[in-house]
C-alpha cells in the first residue's frame, strides 16, 4: 500500500554531533494489520488476543485518541473503544516484516542494535561521509521503510542514545526529531521524572516526597541528598542522564539472554491433566521459537501464579543444550510436580530458556535408536507444516481436545 508521508516533525538546529538515531515503528504491529488489510485505514483497530485476559498488543492512532495502550487488558480496551476491531497477532508476520526493516537499518551501518521487533538504536558515524547528515539519513531511513515495508516510523537524532530514544517520542507519529547538542539540557530539564531511565513508580513515588517533579529537580539536586532516598548507585546513575551523560555506545548483534513463552488463563485452573496440556503447549511454542532463532538452551526455568498473585519459579540445567519441545516438556513436567500444587488454582504458567547458543555448539550425545533426535526430527517436520499452513493443522495428540483448544 502506498502513501504520501507528511511533513515530519522536524526540530530545527545543528544535527553536528548527533549521530546516534533511534528508529521506532509507528504502532508496529496495527500498521501492518492496516497495510494487509486497507479497508482498515483510519478506523479503531486493536491487536491483541480478544479473550480472557488478553491484552492489547497494539492499536491504531484512531484506538489510541481514546485512550487505548498497549499492555492494557483488551476488555478494558474495548470498554474505552466498543467499536475497534480486535485483530488476533500475526506474529510471524511481525517477524517477518521485522527482518525487512533491520536490513534496511544494517544497509546503512554495521552499528544497529535492535531493542525489539520494532525499535533499534543506529550509531551512523560512519556513513555520513557518503550519505550526509544524520538528519539526512534519519529521513532517508523512514522512506525507505515506507517505500519498501508500507509502514511508517519515527526517528529520533542526539548526541547519546538515552536522548535519542527520547527525541523519538517527540517525532510520533511518522516523523523526525532533533535535539542539536547545545539543546540537550533544555530539552531534557523540563521533561517529566519518568522520563529517566530508571525512575518506577516506586521510585518517582519517593522523589515526589521530596518535592521534585520534573529532570532540572534531579540536576539541581545533589547526589548525597538522592543516595540517602534511592540508594548511591541509582542517584548517581540519574544526575548522570539529568545532565545528559549516557556513555553507553550502540552495540550491535546482542544475542538474546532468554526465550520465554508464557499463558495466563481465562478462568484459574486446579485440574492437573489441563495444566500438563498447557504445560505441553507452552513447551512446544518455547521449542519453536528456539529453533526459528537457530539457538539452543541449556537450562528451562518454570513459573507459576496461583489465583493469590503468589509466583514461585524452578529452574533445571540440561545435561545437552537442547531445541526439541518433547525434552523441555519433560524438564518442565518435573519442575512442576516438584512443587507439590495439588488443588492450587493456577492463574498463568509460564517456561523461559536460558543458557542460550547457536545451534551449531549442540553437544547431544547421539545413539543409536536415539529418541531426543527423533523427537526433534518430527518437529523439524511440524514446523515446516505450520509455516505452510497455519499452527492449528498440527499439534501433539493430547492437545487436540476441545477443553484443551489452543
Amino acid at each position: 500500500m502506498k502513501f504520501d508521508i507528511p511533513s515530519p516533525l522536524h526540530a530545527g538546529g545543528n544535527d553536528q554531533g548527533c549521530n546516534i538515531l533511534h528508529v521506532d515503528m509507528d504502532a508496529f504491529y496495527a500498521s501492518v494489520e492496516v497495510r494487509d488489510n486497507p479497508t482498515l485505514l483510519g478506523k479503531q483497530v486493536i491487536v491483541g488476543h480478544g479473550s480472557g485476559r488478553g491484552v492489547v498488543l497494539s492499536a491504531t492512532y484512531a484506538a489510541r485518541a481514546l485512550g487505548v495502550r498497549a499492555a492494557m487488558p483488551v476488555s478494558q480496551a474495548i470498554r474505552l473503544a466498543p467499536h475497534a476491531l480486535v485483530i488476533e497477532p500475526r506474529m510471524a508476520v511481525y517477524r517477518s516484516v521485522s527482518e525487512q526493516v533491520m536490513s534496511i537499518f544494517e544497509s546503512v551501518t554495521p552499528l544497529v542494535q535492535p531493542l525489539s521487533l520494532d525499535e533499534a538504536f543506529l550509531d551512523v558515524s560512519g556513513a555520513l561521509k557518503l550519505m550526509g547528515s544524520p538528519s539526512a539519513i534519519g529521513e532517508m531511513i523512514r522512506q525507505r521503510v515506507h517505500d519498501e515495508e508500507g509502514i511508517t516510523c519515527s526517528v529520533g537524532v542526539a548526541p547519546t542514545m538515552f536522548v535519542a530514544k527520547l527525541a523519538t517520542n517527540f517525532a510520533k507519529p511518522d516523523g523526525l526529531h532533533v535535539v542539536p547538542v547545545d539543546q540537550v539540557l533544555n530539552f531534557l530539564h523540563p521533561l517529566p521524572l519518568g522520563a529517566l531511565w530508571g525512575v518506577g513508580e516506586k521510585t518517582a513515588s519517593q522523589l515526589d516526597r521530596l518535592g521534585m517533579r520534573t529532570v532540572a529537580d534531579i540536576a539541581n539536586t545533589p547526589v548525597k541528598i538522592l543516595s540517602r532516598v534511592i540508594g548511591d548507585t541509582l542517584a548517581h546513575h540519574l544526575v548522570d542522564l539529568a545532565w545528559g551523560r549516557d556513555l553507553r555506545i550502540v552495540t550491535p548483534n546482542v544475542a538474546e539472554k532468554s526465550i520465554g513463552a508464557e499463558r495466563t488463563f481465562d478462568q484459574d485452573i486446579d485440574d492437573s491433566e489441563l495444566l500438563g496440556a498447557q504445560i505441553l503447549d507452552l513447551s512446544a511454542k518455547l521449542a519453536t521459537r528456539l529453533r526459528s532463532s537457530n539457538q539452543v538452551a541449556k537450562t528451562i526455568t518454570l513459573k507459576v501464579r496461583s489465583a493469590n498473585f503468589t509466583t514461585v519459579t524452578r529452574s533445571k540445567s540440561l545435561d545437552s543444550a537442547t531445541d526439541v519441545g518433547h525434552e523441555i516438556y519433560l524438564t518442565a513436567s518435573q519442575l512442576f510436580h516438584g512443587l507439590n500444587l495439588q488443588r492450587t488454582r493456577i492463574r498463568l504458567v509460564g517456561l523461559r530458556a536460558t543458557g542460550l547458543r547457536q545451534e551449531g555448539d549442540r553437544s547431544v550425545q547421539l545413539a543409536f535408536n536415539d529418541q531426543i533426535t527423533r523427537w526433534r526430527d518430527a518437529e523439524q517436520v511440524m514446523d515446516k507444516v505450520t509455516e505452510k499452513f497455519g499452527q492449528s493443522k498440527v499439534k501433539p495428540a493430547r492437545l487436540i481436545r476441545p477443553e484443551t483448544e489452543m
